[in-house]
């Protein structure tokens, strides 16, 4: 019985380990295909390093959530579509409220507003992720309102995620976008 127990243990742990890999190749395949799609090679494409860092809970007051959410990413900005739509993809891995990885890749759309050197920007991200507190980490998609001010080599962007879950409560999410490159 003992015996059969371990094999039990060691079979589910190793099918979690599978499906940690399928959503990692999953979340490839989307990255590339959003670069494959974009097809474009005049413009100002733009690759950014992105720093996560923050998180602001709201209603909170009862619970202890990680509010340093440190993690890195990459975010390709293509080429502007009417000179004010900046399309965009995104991958990216943090440590989430619940002090537990977390992985998203996905793409969007943000309208630019320039003021001299400093812009503001406004639009939404679609993602797939996987957390371990929701969907026994099974990727799921979202959308999302995303928000950035900065410059061209500098940015902050905030994107707010509403309450989705009984458990969860809504917050504000902060990333440092800072420019590698710009590709053409």
């Amino acid at each position: 019985m003992q015996n059969a127990l371990k094999e039990s243990n060691a079979c589910s742990y190793v099918l979690r380990g599978q499906r940690k890999f399928l959503s990692g190749i999953l979340i490839y395949i989307l990255i590339a295909g959003f670069l494959g799609f974009s097809g474009r090679t005049a413009g100002a494409d733009q690759l950014s390093l992105l720093v996560n860092g923050k998180a602001i809970h709201f209603n909170s007051a009862n619970k202890n959530f990680n509010e340093k959410n440190w993690g890195a990413g990459l975010q390709y900005d293509l080429a502007p579509i009417d000179e004010n739509w900046i399309p965009f993809v995104t991958v990216s891995g943090f440590k989430d409220s619940n002090r537990n990885p977390s992985y998203y890749a996905g793409g969007g759309i943000m309208r630019r507003y320039q003021f001299n050197h400093l812009h503001v920007e406004a639009g939404a991200v679609g993602f797939v992720m996987t957390r371990k507190d929701f969907r026994d980490e099974k990727p799921f998609i979202g959308v999302l309102p995303a928000f950035s001010l900065g410059t061209k080599n500098v940015s902050v962007n905030m994107t707010f995620v509403p309450k989705v879950d009984p458990k969860s409560v809504p917050l504000v999410f902060f990333q440092l976008k800072i420019k590698l490159t710009d590709l053409n």
